[in-house]
């Protein structure tokens, strides 16, 4: 899904400005699975409004510049329909904290002990999050999206709490051994 799709999503359920939008993408109900600044927002409204798939209403305020409020057309409604049809492109995973996990070994133990606890942290901290929003009027899909969101957390931490002690293991043999090596890049599968 691009951006405009991503507008179009947010519209889809009431009329906002660029401002909300990405507050939609931040703190809202897609925080958790897509994310866009103004940078990639703006630009896809203005092709949206040049496509007449949403239109906008300016919204005098006093003392400040008008507000610009987007609302979905019909054909909007109808292009995002067309959109979410389309075989999705599977998911892409781009994690920092994977990144450092994969070469775990070579930090200290405490380091790596101390990442893997703040990340249980953040995904116990996502999950009331999520908990907290979750109410018996939501849509269908949006139930079933925050249910597979929070399906996701409570594996991630529990694998977490589980397994934390096979790399810290490492990490700390690692130490009493003096390596901090890892192997050639030959002997790597990936």
């Amino acid at each position: 899904m691009d951006v405009k799709t991503l507008c179009l999503g947010v519209l889809s359920r009431g009329a906002a400005s660029g401002y909300e939008i990405k507050k939609q993408c931040e703190e809202g109900p897609f925080a958790h699975f897509y994310a866009a600044g103004f940078g990639s927002i703006y630009p896809a409204l203005n092709a949206l409004l040049n496509n007449r798939l949403i239109s906008l209403e300016e919204v005098n305020q006093t003392g400040k510049p008008a507000k610009k409020i987007y609302s979905i057309t019909p054909a909007g409604r109808q292009a995002l329909t067309d959109e979410m049809l389309q075989e999705p492109a599977p998911d892409r995973l781009r994690s920092d904290f994977l990144f450092i996990m994969f070469f775990g070994q070579m930090l200290p133990a405490r380091d790596i002990d101390a990442l893997i606890e703040d990340r249980i942290s953040l995904f116990r901290a996502r999950l009331t999050e999520m908990y907290e929003c979750r109410n018996e009027t939501m849509p269908a899909g949006e139930k079933f999206a925050l249910g597979y969101g929070i399906a996701v957390y409570e594996a991630g931490a529990e694998y977490l709490e589980n397994h934390r002690h096979e790399l810290v293991g490492a990490a700390l043999r690692n130490e009493v051994g003096g390596e901090r090596s890892s192997p050639r890049a030959s002997e790597v599968s990936v």
